[in-house]
Order: C-alpha cells, then structure tokens, then sequence
C-alpha cells in the first residue's frame, strides 16, 4: 500500500500543482476530505479546496513543486517541497509583484482507499511575502 500512497501524493503534486488540473482533484481528494493550515479555516472537501488552490495559481500561474522528501507510515504520507514562482495576479488577496519567489513547506496527508482524506500543512507564508515585499520585518538593533 505505502508505494500507492505515495504514488497518490506524487501525481498530486504534478497535477494538481505543477499542471493546474482541477479535475485531478475530484479524482485524487475524497469527497469529505479536510485540508487544514490553508487558511484561517480548514477546507471541507474538493469545493472548497478548489477555490484555494484557483486564489494560489492566479497569484503563482507558473508555480512549479519539488518534492524533496517523501516518507510514508501506514495511511499517513509526510511531504517535504519546495516551490517557485513568478507573483503574477491578485488571488493571495494583494496585487502582483511581478517578483519571483522560492517557498518550501511540508505536508502530513491521510490516504484511505485511494484518496487523500485528511491534510495538515505547514508553509513559509511569511519568507514568501517577504520575498514579494509585501511584509517587511523590522530591522535589528
């Protein structure tokens, strides 16, 4: 079962991510999947995960995702990517940047009977927006 499951989450990368199918996500995401760590609330099932990820590649069109490392354990896959892209539409909730921006996160996924039930993401949001320049930290001392 581990190398389906990983399989799973290598063609969720490809062609979720890296082609933009949003059919592959009503063929790879079960119909009560729960996203967590997307946003300020969880996303329940394929509808809702699609206008996540329609916000992500108007802001990131050409968006591509490396998978560094991929480990699983029983029903539960751990993810570990990295990601680039040029700052190019409005979906994230700001103008585009025109900036090109390196981003990594990693991902905790539950795989039942073929399909991804459950996830729990962690990414560098705010390396990202600082790259873009629209956060600014400031400066030491």
């Amino acid at each position: 079962m581990s190398s389906e499951n990983k399989a799973l989450m290598r063609r969720w990368f490809q062609e979720v991510w890296n082609q933009g199918s949003v059919s592959a996500i009503d063929e790879m995401m079960a119909a009560d999947g729960v996203v967590h760590g997307l946003g300020p609330a969880d996303l329940h099932g394929p509808a809702e995960f699609k206008t996540f990820h329609a916000a992500y590649r108007d802001a990131f069109p050409d968006v591509v995702v490396d998978i560094e490392e991929l480990i699983d354990e029983g029903h539960i896959v751990a993810v570990r990517w990295s990601a680039s892209g040029t700052h190019r539409g409005a979906g994230l909730g700001f103008p585009a940047t025109g900036k090109h921006a390196k981003f990594s996160g990693m991902l905790f996924a539950r795989v039942q009977h073929g399909k991804l039930v459950e996830g729990w993401n962690s990414l560098d949001q705010l390396g990202m927006l600082q790259q873009l320049g629209v956060v600014n930290l400031p400066a030491n001392g």
